[in-house]
């Protein structure tokens, strides 16, 4: 099954819900106010996706002195707005897991302060949404439509391959996609649009959708593995909103992957660790920043939560080059931008699609 879990993306007046906390190794429970200088406890805030093995954190926490204490926090959007309405009183001392989609919302209400890590310079500034280096990019999650390559093979048809081929009258009835005002490819999805057809030619896109009979679904579990044909689920819809790196986890007992991600469909999705305005522990929380960014880190991130490494230079797990590339030429927006268009957008698509 696809390790990366649907991330529900929640309204911004929305109060976030705490998911619950774990400290990965003894210390003070009672969060990093409460810790001593000896052995302090930094509070790493993340989204609930947040996965890496247990050995590279305690390495972490036994050559640092540092004591990591975990708070899952749901999706980015819910992460942002938790981090925003509790600025003046932080949960933690960084944070990771805020996305370009949102990071705007979390740099104009000052919830992250500057800091540049050593470990930038190893690729992550590539990423780089802030002259101030408040968020640093620790991984790349590309959303694209992926398609169940046997499935066409079966059917004696062309898969299809860009943006305007999920409109032909050829796939009608084939394709699902996840809500934007609900789930996170979803909106990558629809802002991947925008960037392609622009603020006057999207909605016309997504009315060519419709009339093609584009099935819209709460979230990315319920697309992917119940309507998607070329996932365990074996759904009736072989083209569905997914990630670059699904192909990766579809490999057939041969080695080579039953799916493929269209990279002409292609959103840049990029996730970024901070520390927060305001928390007890400043210099500790730049370590974690530090630890985030570095190559024992980096490692774990495509095999633990199927994102790609922002650092250069990490090698990716065997299948990965050939199942799930990175793409070359995704759409693009600055993260401004979509902090302006965003509710707009999502308003316009739900009138549109009757959402």
């Amino acid at each position: 099954m696809f390790p990366r879990t649907a991330r529900t993306v929640l309204g911004l007046t929305s109060v976030a819900v705490l998911a619950g906390a774990c400290s990965l190794s003894g210390g003070d429970s009672g969060g990093s106010a409460g810790s001593d200088q000896q052995n302090p406890t930094v509070t790493l805030v993340t989204h609930d996706s947040f996965a890496a093995p247990q050995d590279v954190l305690d390495a972490f926490q036994r050559q640092s002195g540092i004591t990591l204490k975990i708070v899952k926090s749901g999706d980015a959007g819910a992460l942002t707005n938790k981090l925003v309405l509790t600025k003046g009183n932080p949960v933690g001392d960084v944070a990771y897991g805020v996305d370009n989609t949102f990071a705007s919302r979390a740099l104009g209400e000052d919830v992250f302060q500057p800091y540049t890590s050593p470990e930038a310079d190893r690729g992550p500034q590539r990423y780089s949404v802030d002259p101030e280096h408040r968020l640093s990019a620790v991984d790349v999650g590309d959303v694209c439509v992926n398609v169940d390559t046997g499935y066409f093979a079966s059917k004696g048809i062309p898969a299809p391959a860009s943006y305007d081929d999920l409109a032909d009258p050829k796939y009608k009835d084939l394709m699902v996609a996840e809500s934007p005002a609900t789930a996170s490819p979803g909106l990558a999805f629809l802002l991947g649009t925008v960037a392609k057809y622009g603020e006057s030619g999207w909605p016309d896109y997504w009315n060519r959708l419709k009339a093609n009979g584009l099935k819209i679904d709460s979230g990315w579990e319920e697309a992917y593995t119940k309507d998607f044909s070329g996932s365990s689920g074996k759904g009736p819809r072989p083209i569905v909103v997914s990630y670059a790196s699904s192909p990766a986890a579809e490999l057939g007992q041969d080695g080579k992957p039953r799916t493929k991600a269209l990279l002409d469909t292609c959103f840049r999705q990029v996730e970024y660790a901070g520390v927060l305005t305001g928390g007890k522990q400043q210099p500790q929380a730049q370590k974690v920043v530090d630890f985030l960014l570095s190559q024992q880190f980096q490692a774990t991130v495509a095999a633990n939560m199927y994102v790609y490494p922002a650092r250069t230079g990490v090698e990716l797990p065997a299948g990965w080059a050939t199942a799930a590339p990175l793409p070359s030429a995704p759409g693009t927006m600055a993260a401004d931008k979509i902090q302006a268009g965003r509710e707009k957008w999502i308003g316009t698509w739900r009138s549109l699609m009757g959402a």
